[in-house]
């Protein structure tokens, strides 16, 4: 396993991080199986561990800290807010009101007094970067957060919550935490320069494109992905962008296996080599999973295999553009884009 500093803050991460979207409903997966992976994870090298509140609605929360008990030293742990936690209307966004009892039921869940790296799981329009940086900076003096980050934002708002930070005299966020895979270039135009630009970690999340490069979606085969039987769309290969997700994936297929490896080695190897990346976000679902992706820890790959995935997929260049989750709201809603 290889380690880097995230960001400018001096801690010591793996390249590698264990996501936990998986643990819990989602990935169907037990007590002892999350334990399971949790065990072979630290055991391979990994030193981080991501979660979220809204995975499960708390359920994977639970499942890491029970995992964890008794060696949360050890861990850098990250845990994150905002997304819709239950009906209620105030139980989501980056308020000082919400984020200060979200902070408590995640510490709860998790079993410990502090988290590591709190993150804003999605850009609060709603709210102000004042407001949110402000309650995160009180949270972190109170020794509930050791530092903080964001999730998926625009490259904009990055740039606009640095300043908002600087101008108000608040810690301000160290680390991002964006889409990034071979076939999803696009934050290599404008979100990766802004967090070189600032010193940010980045900790990228979907390195095998949901599944994509993971060797099992092939043109010869049947697409039977857990995934694919809630998202069918992602993966109906008569719609365009799919069908293009497709073709790139066979001939980096052909790549992989002329540089001697795996799929799985060529697209986190891929996301690791960017300078401004400081870790990949595996989300195993099962120990067969978490193993295959485990064996790409040590993968550097060549000049000549990062020009030939170029050929492939242009550099800043996303397949599926509207599958991307930091557009703008005005693109997404018309009434804020109209007079």
């Amino acid at each position: 396993m290889q380690y880097r500093t995230l960001g400018r803050t001096g801690v010591q991460v793996s390249t590698l991080v264990l996501g936990a979207m998986n643990f819990g409903k989602l990935g169907k997966s037990t007590q002892d199986e999350v334990t399971a992976m949790i065990d072979v994870a630290i055991d391979g090298g990994i030193n981080l561990i991501d979660t979220a509140d809204m995975y499960g609605q708390g359920e994977s929360e639970e499942l890491v800290g029970k995992a964890i008990a008794g060696r949360r030293d050890d861990i850098v742990l990250a845990t994150k807010a905002s997304m819709p936690m239950g009906e209620e209307r105030n139980h989501r966004g980056g308020s000082r009101r919400w984020l200060t009892t979200a902070l408590d039921n995640s510490l709860r869940r998790l079993g410990v007094d502090h988290v590591d790296l709190y993150q804003i799981h999605r850009w609060d329009p709603e709210t102000s970067d004042e407001e949110t940086l402000s309650a995160l900076t009180d949270l972190q003096r109170a020794g509930k957060i050791g530092y903080f980050g964001s999730s998926t934002f625009p490259a904009y708002r990055i740039v606009q919550a640095q300043w908002a930070a600087k101008e108000h005299h608040l810690s301000r966020y160290v680390a991002e935490q964006p889409n990034y895979s071979i076939l999803q270039r696009g934050i290599e135009t404008h979100v990766l320069p802004v967090t070189e630009e600032y010193g940010l970690g980045v900790l990228a999340w979907s390195p095998l494109a949901s599944g994509w490069l993971s060797g099992a979606i092939r043109a010869d085969r049947e697409i039977t992905t857990s995934r694919s039987t809630f998202m069918p769309d992602r993966y109906d290969t008569t719609i365009p962008a799919n069908h293009a997700k497709m073709t790139a994936v066979e001939q980096l297929a052909k790549v992989a296996d002329q540089a001697g490896l795996t799929l799985i080695q060529l697209a986190l190897g891929f996301v690791t080599a960017h300078p401004a990346v400081t870790s990949a976000i595996i989300g195993p679902r099962t120990m067969n999973h978490l193993q295959s992706q485990l064996a790409a820890a040590d993968t550097v790959l060549p000049p000549d295999v990062l020009d030939a995935i170029d050929t492939i997929v242009a550099p800043g260049t996303d397949l599926a553009p509207h599958e991307k989750h930091d557009t703008p709201p005005s693109l997404l809603n018309a009434s804020l884009r109209r007079r």
